[in-house]
Order: C-alpha cells, then sequence, then structure tokens
C-alpha cells in the first residue's frame, strides 16, 4: 500500500481516475476495473460504481429488510460481488480484514439491530486506521420527522440513535433521505474515508435505492481526491533538527511503528533505513511492514519482551527516531518501556516531534523521511553492537515419540510452511506472541503478508478478518492461528469461507481457556466450555464445498496434517485442531502479562 489504494498501482494516469491522498502530486489511482458505462443510474447502481472505482469488488452484508432493494442494486453491477455472512460482527470483521489487503473495505447491514451489532468491528477498523465503509439500509424516507415509531428500533419516534453511537467510531456519517443531496453526501463519505484511513457511515433510505436521479449518470463524474501536501518550511526545518540530533548520535537506531501504513510511508522508511546503516526494528503492531530481509532488521522492539538482543540495542541508544509509533499500556507491556524522550524523534503520518523540542505539524512522513535519507551521515556503530553480542536462538527441545504437543513446536512447523504465497492472521491472544517470532520469508516485508489486531485487541476478530483477507487476496493461502476462546466467538462464518471457496489453513490452538486473560488475572470466567472443534466444522460443511478437518495430539500427528494440508488438500479449506496444555504459553505471554497486569492493578492516586 505504499503506492496504492484498493490494490490499483498509483503510478499510471487515466481518465475518470482515483486521486491518492497519500501523493504529494497530481498522481493518479487507476480504477481496478475499467469503469465502463453502466445503464443502472440509480441510487444503488451510483453506489455500486463508486464502490468499484476505489478498489472494492467484494462487499460483507447480513440482510435485513431496510438493505434488501439496496443489495438489489449492488449484486446487480457486474463487476461487485456480494459475501453474505453469517452476521453482522462477522461482516464487519470481513469488511475490516478486506481492508487490510485491498486498501479499503465495505459492509452492508440493516438499521439499528444491524448497525448496532457492527460496532464493534467498526470501532477496531477505527483504531486500526482502516478505510471502511459502513453501509446501512435505513427508514424509508418518509418516516423521518414524524413521530412514528419504527421497528427494529429501542421504540422511541427518535431515528438518531443508531447514527449517535457511529459519531464517535466514524469520521464522517451520512445519512441519504432524499436524492438532491444523495451524490454528494456518498462522494464525501467515501472520499473522506480514504483520505482519513478511517472508517465512514453511510444509512441509505431503504424507498430511495432503485430511483434515479440526473446526477446519478450514466457516465459517472471521475471520482478524485486532493493530493495531501506537507508545508515546504515546516518540512526543511523539521529535516534540519533531526539530522542535527541523529548526525551527533553515536549509536541511533531507526523503529518502525503501525502508523507506517495509513502513512503509505513503508518505501520511504526502508530507504531510510538504507540510507543512514541504523539497525531497524518495528514495534509489534508493525511486524510485516518492513522487510524481515533487510541486512540491518533486528527483530520486534516490545520492552522486556522483544526478540533476543533487540530491546538491548534500542534502549542504550542516544537517539531513536520512531516512525509511526503507538504507544499503549500493550505495547509497552504496562508502561515499562526504557526509553527517554529526550532521545526520542517520533514521526507521525503528519508531524513530527523532536525529543523535548520542537514540534513541526504539516509534515507528511512519506516526503519527511525521504529527505531526512539525504542529510544523514551512513553510520552503523549501534548494528555492528548487535551484531558482536547476537547468538542465534536455540531450536525447542526434541519432542519424545508422542508426546504430547508443546506450542513452541507447533509454531517451529507453521515456520517452514511461510512463503511468498502465504499471508499470516494472528488472533487476539498468546499467538500474538508466538506469532512474533516468526521469521517473515524473502519478499514478505510489505503489509500484506501479516496482520493483527493490536491497538482494539477484540477476541474473534481472527475469523472474519480472514474471512476478508483470503477474498481480497485469492492467490495467498492464509494461514490463521486461532485460540479456542476467540473461535468461539465467531465460529459461524467459517461457514462463508466454504461458500466462497476459500482455500485458508486455520490452526485451532485447544488449550481450554481465555489463556491471555489468565495470565493477566485469572478466575473460573476464564475456563470455557471444550467443543469438538472438528466436529463443529464438519457439520458447518455438511459436504458442501471443500473443506477437511482433523485433530492431532501430537507432533508426528501434526507432521502429517501439514503434508495432508499442504498436498492432497491444498485446494480445500483445511482446519486443523491443536491439543495442548492449558499452560502451554509462550514465555513473552508470562512476562507480558504480569506487566500489564501490574499497569491495571495501580491503587488510585491519593485525593
Amino acid at each position: 500500500m505504499d503506492t496504492k489504494i484498493g490494490s490499483l498501482d498509483a503510478t499510471k494516469s487515466a481518465s475518470n481516475d482515483v486521486v491518492s491522498c497519500n501523493q504529494t502530486n497530481s498522481t493518479a489511482i487507476q480504477p481496478c476495473v475499467p469503469v465502463a458505462r453502466c445503464g443502472d443510474s440509480t441510487l444503488g447502481g451510483h453506489l455500486a460504481r463508486r464502490l468499484v472505482e476505489i478498489g472494492v469488488t467484494d462487499v460483507f452484508s447480513v440482510p435485513g429488510d431496510f438493505n434488501l432493494t439496496l443489495l438489489d442494486h449492488l449484486i446487480a453491477e457486474p463487476r461487485l460481488n456480494n459475501v453474505g455472512c453469517c452476521n453482522e460482527l462477522n461482516a464487519g470483521y470481513a469488511a475490516d480484514g478486506y481492508a487490510r489487503a485491498r486498501g479499503v473495505g465495505a459492509c452492508v447491514v440493516t438499521f439499528t439491530v444491524g448497525g448496532l451489532s457492527v460496532l464493534n468491528a467498526i470501532a477496531g477498523a477505527y483504531s486500526e486506521n482502516l478505510p471502511l465503509i459502513c453501509i446501512v439500509g435505513g427508514p424509508n424516507s418518509n418516516d423521518y420527522g414524524t413521530n412514528r415509531i419504527l421497528h427494529h428500533t429501542i421504540g422511541l419516534p427518535d431515528f438518531s440513535q443508531e447514527l449517535r453511537c457511529f459519531q464517535t467510531i466514524t469520521c464522517y456519517q451520512a445519512v441519504v433521505n432524499n436524492l438532491d443531496d444523495a451524490h454528494e453526501l456518498i462522494d464525501t463519505a467515501i472520499s473522506t474515508s480514504l483520505k482519513e484511513s478511517k472508517p465512514v457511515y453511510i444509512s441509505i433510505s431503504c424507498n430511495l435505492p432503485g430511483i434515479p436521479h440526473p446526477t446519478f449518470s450514466r457516465d459517472p463524474v471521475p471520482f478524485s481526491l486532493s493530493p495531501r501536501l506537507s508545508n515546504k518550511m515546516g518540512l526543511d526545518a523539521a529535516v534540519e533538527a533531526a539530522a542535527e540530533v541523529l548526525n551527533k548520535a553515536v549509536k541511533p537506531v531507526l523503529v518502525g511503528g503501525p502508523k507506517l501504513r495509513v502513512a503509505a510511508a513503508f518505501g520511504a522508511f526502508v530507504d531510510l533505513a538504507d540510507a543512514s546503516g541504523y539497525p531497524v526494528a518495528v514495534m509489534p503492531s508493525a511486524k510485516g511492514m518492513v522487510p524481515e530481509n533487510h541486512p540491518h532488521f533486528i527483530g520486534t522492539y516490545w520492552g522486556a519482551i522483544s526478540t533476543a538482543f533487540c530491546a538491548e540495542i534500542v534502549e542504550s541508544a542516544d537517539a531513536y527516531l520512531f516512525a509511526g509509533p503507538i504507544f499503549n499500556d500493550y505495547s509497552s507491556v504496562g508502561y515499562s518501556l526504557l526509553l527517554k524522550k529526550e532521545k526520542a524523534i517520533v514521526v507521525q503520518p503528519d508531524r513530527v516531534v523532536i525529543a523535548n523540542g520542537p514540534a513541526f505539524g504539516c509534515v507528511l512522513m512519506k516526503d519527511f523521511l525521504k529527505a531526512l535519507a539525504k542529510r544523514l551521515k551512513h553510520n552503523n556503530t549501534a548494528y555492528e553492537n548487535y551484531h558482536r553480542i547476537f547468538v542465534p536462538e536455540g531450536n525447542p527441545l526434541k519432542a519424545a515419540p508422542k508426546e504430547p504437543l508443546r506450542v513452541n513446536v507447533l509454531f517451529q512447523h507453521i515456520q517452514k510452511m511461510l512463503s511468498g504465497e502465504t499471508a499470516v492472521i494472528a488472533e487476539t491472544g498468546d499467538s500474538w506472541f508466538n506469532c512474533q517470532k516468526l521469521k517473515l520469508p524473502n519478499g514478505c516485508g510489505i503489509v500484506d503478508r501479516y496482520e493483527f489486531q493490536m491497538q482494539y485487541g477484540s477476541i474473534g476478530w481472527s475469523v472474519g478478518a480472514t474471512l476478508g483477507y483470503a477474498q481480497a487476496v485469492p492467490e495467498k493461502r492464509v494461514i490463521a492461528c486461532i485460540g479456542d476462546g476467540s473461535f468461539q466467538v465467531t465460529a459461524q462464518d467459517v461457514s462463508t469461507m466454504l461458500r466462497c471457496g476459500q482455500k485458508t489453513i486455520i490452526f485451532l490452538i485447544n488449550n481450554g481457556g481465555y489463556t491471555i486473560e489468565v495470565e493477566i488475572h485469572d478466575g473460573p470466567y476464564n475456563v470455557i466450555k471444550n467443543w469438538n472443534y472438528t466436529g463443529l466444522v464438519d457439520a458447518i460443511h455438511n459436504g458442501e464445498g471443500k473443506c477437511w478437518t482433523t485433530k492431532v495430539f501430537c507432533e508426528e500427528e501434526l507432521v502429517e496434517a501439514i503434508a495432508t494440508a499442504t498436498g492432497p488438500k491444498k485446494d480445500s479449506l483445511c482446519f486443523i485442531e491443536v491439543i495442548v496444555h492449558k499452560d502451554d504459553t509462550s514465555k513473552e505471554l508470562l512476562e507480558w502479562g504480569s506487566r500489564v497486569s501490574a499497569a491495571n492493578s495501580r491503587p488510585p492516586n491519593p485525593q
């Protein structure tokens, strides 16, 4: 996504183009499908065309009486595929996963009962800076202002409850209940989502989608976004100040953060690393955004649970540049990072802060990193220090024949499965920590290879996100690592994966509970009812579509299962239930859990 919206190459130009807000010139983005003249000049047809123009070719939906006519017009667009989901939460999660791969996603639900159900997924997308178009089929336009009580509401003659809920988790809200301003509202909502890289809410009255209007012409008005530009004087001043600090430093380092995505600055960050010679680390939620085969890559910086020798180099540096960081209690391991503000240069998508000194606004990250790369002296001192102290990690202890499977052995085998043809989705929980230790293969240092939801951390996210991600990039084999507790929240949409013919491999890690919660604060509420997960997926399969399931208890069975999933069943959805001990967790989770617990349990300050 460095130069893309909707998987479109931003270096090309054409008529009827979309202009990326992330570009610093008037470069245009071609639609992913040629925008042909369309006979449907209705509101619904216009919305369908706009979705296709920005790169959305699949929408995730749950039907309800208020959105049925709208869905008719969306599916009438031959370039737009409707993916029916089992519930609204999963439809939102799927749109989230789709947006991570394509640059933007969309879901369609019905008024209030659907809208309030999808809220949690939209909030997660907001926290992760994902452009997502949430479309709601709304009340009949004639019912607004009539003081009537409507079904699917809480029984009050007030249709604004849903809108008010969405106002805090979307960057723009459009209520379309008349045709005259529908074109403007829809286009403003979509463009705002792309410019802000956040979700938007569009409510469309149920009686309007099929009605034509002159603004929904057969030859659509070109859709474009104004390019964002850095303030030239501010950019120059920020680069000058940062270069002065870094060029004086003895052992500076670079750390990439998750907002590299929204800033579309992956390439600029790597160019800076190449030019500077500094060691390069990533924050945990930025894993996969920097090539792990970069010659100066030193791993994940996550405080006390960083990859081996990474924290020592970062925290002992006399200057560090963080590009797009998010410092919260999770990423800071309960606020325990050993960093000093006076040593830090923090670069956000449109702002640069130099230590305790000046802050520079209206400076785009990409522009800043590119300009800074030209001003830095080459300095590989810190990387040489890392190279001197680094000791390769050992392999897990060899398992005895038929010994119960250990989690570290499981991920040793998952590591061997990774290639340029795979992508990894890590569920909230111990999979966060185990997947952090996976070495992404050469060519996988881009955002469409590894995903997890760290800021929001909603358990169950990965099922829907896997569905959406796999739908967006069908050429890749998605490997999803999901805990049993999380799977119980959203398991239904394995059904939709099968309907869509997806070939994902799901590792269901069955350890009998909410392990991540156990390590923060244990109690009987963290134990869940055990399911026969393979039996459940077999029942969902019901003989329709390609599906293969198995349950493994030891390494020998795991090896055989992986061989089958990547061999004879490579074109099937493969569900591998892995039985492990309830206390078998990564050492990183044990450390992280105790520190987060300490942060959560701080006593009140004296009043």
